[in-house]
């Protein structure tokens, strides 16, 4: 049996793809190895600014090492995903050293490509099963992430055409999942140990527009309320779709995590008009305030982009000052990177890269200090802590309550005077923050 090591870059939905592509691969025999060891390594990239393009061909570049004798024994190198449904042409003249580049479209066809490969080289795959497995069976799938949280993707590709964005170009129109096909796969993880399902897509609060002829995010959920998950994380929520009815499911549905993602941009109406954003700062600063009246202590993250195209020190500020105004649990912020096929890369006024990079310094200092002041009104309260591990150069546990999501927000350390069970949940009362992450006990529920 052949040995198979999978590199995944980029976001959480092609963490999900990558997911089911390994079980798809694992069906047939394929063993999960170290790249060092593995016949054949397959890199799941993305593209959607320059620096997830750069890391995307560094990694190539040193899974390619594993080809030569005495570094690895590598048989087969493929590249799939964003990076290389946009240039597979131009990375086939520059990457020899690669065998195969798949797009986003083909990771169904991984398994007949390989096997073809092997056939090419007058091998056969001996002691490989090669069936016709679907993708989006809900059981071929084997998780990345630790075992009590996994990412549900609900639909691909977009329709919003964000003037800076590539998504529509790759990944297509937006293509939404079954709420069957959904409730099976969460029922898949759930049956697995998983605790907390989140739920992503390009634009997640526009779920089954196209499939059903209307939104059905808050009907998705109810239904996957019903399967014995204990949290449901909600990612990537447009404002303009975020109406009342779903807020009522996240005040309502004890299952629903308080918490919300909802990537703005900006709240300049003229950035936004250029960004070709179909929510005007009216719009955010509502749903913010009817979110936060209706769901107590909801957790609100964003992003927040700076630098784009004809962003004066006016509109700027007006970001700045709103940031400091709304106060977000958590925020991300990154700087405007033209991309090629983009209209935002055609405009004028374009901002000097230097100038951007002094206002993302500004923002983060703005959240820093929000961070510092929720951290503080969270001292003396007893949260509900989901626990992830240990920390030994703290020698504190740690773990996420409900206001944080994995791997992008703030953790809880704490410690207890017992054996804790990871994947479980304990009740924390925070004692102290200490710069961006909270530290607690644990007391008795």
């Amino acid at each position: 049996m052949k040995k198979l090591a999978v590199v995944s870059l980029g976001c959480d939905k092609n963490r999900v793809d990558t997911e089911k592509m390994l079980g798809v691969l694992s069906r047939a025999n394929f063993v999960l190895t170290s790249e060092n060891e593995a016949q054949v390594i397959i890199i799941n990239t993305c593209a959607f600014i320059d620096s997830a393009k750069k890391e995307a061909i560094d990694t190539i570049l040193s899974m390619a090492e594993y080809k030569k004798e005495g570094v690895g024994v590598c048989e087969f190198l493929l590249v799939t995903g964003c990076l290389s449904q946009k240039y597979s042409e131009e990375l086939k003249e520059s990457l020899s050293e690669v065998d195969a580049f798949l797009g986003v479209n083909d990771y169904a066809d991984t398994l007949n490509i390989i096997e073809n490969l092997y056939i090419a080289k007058g091998q056969n795959l001996e002691g490989q099963n090669m069936p016709n497995i679907s993708l989006n069976n809900a059981t071929n799938r084997i998780l990345t992430t630790p075992n009590h949280y996994a990412y549900l993707k609900i639909s691909d590709g977009c329709d919003n055409l964000c003037a800076y964005c590539t998504i529509p170009s790759i990944r297509g129109k937006y293509k939404s999942e079954s709420i069957e096909d959904l409730v099976s796969e969460a029922q898949y993880l759930v049956d697995l140990g998983v605790k907390e399902i989140i739920l992503v897509a390009q634009d997640a609060s526009n779920y089954g527009v196209d499939l059903y002829g209307k939104r059905r995010l808050v009907d998705l959920i109810k239904e996957l309320s019903k399967t014995g998950v204990e949290w449901i994380r909600l990612m990537y929520c447009y404002i303009e779709n975020i109406d009342d009815d779903l807020i009522n499911e996240i005040e309502t549905n004890e299952k629903v995590v308080k918490y919300l993602d909802m990537p703005l941009q900006h709240i300049c109406d003229k950035i936004l008009k250029k960004m070709n954003r179909r929510g005007d700062s009216a719009l955010i600063k509502d749903v913010i305030k009817r979110l936060r009246c209706r769901v107590s202590n909801i957790a609100l993250r964003t992003t927040f982009m700076v630098g784009f195209p004809h962003e004066d020190e006016q509109s700027f500020l007006q970001l700045a000052n709103f940031l400091k105004e709304y106060k977000f649990t958590h925020a991300g912020f990154f700087d405007f990177s033209p991309q090629e096929g983009t209209a935002a890369a055609r405009m004028d006024n374009q901002v000097k890269p230097s100038i951007a990079k002094k206002r993302l310094r500004t923002l983060a200092l703005i959240q820093k200090e929000n961070v510092a002041e929720f951290n503080e009104s969270m001292i003396g309260k007893v949260v509900k802590v989901l626990y992830e591990g240990i920390d030994f150069d703290k020698n504190l546990f740690y773990g996420r309550a409900e206001f944080s999501a994995p791997e992008i927000d703030t953790l809880v350390y704490f410690k207890a005077g017992e054996v804790l069970d990871v994947g479980n949940f304990y009740q924390v009362e925070i004692i102290k923050s200490r710069g961006y992450d909270l530290i607690g006990k644990v007391v008795d529920s």
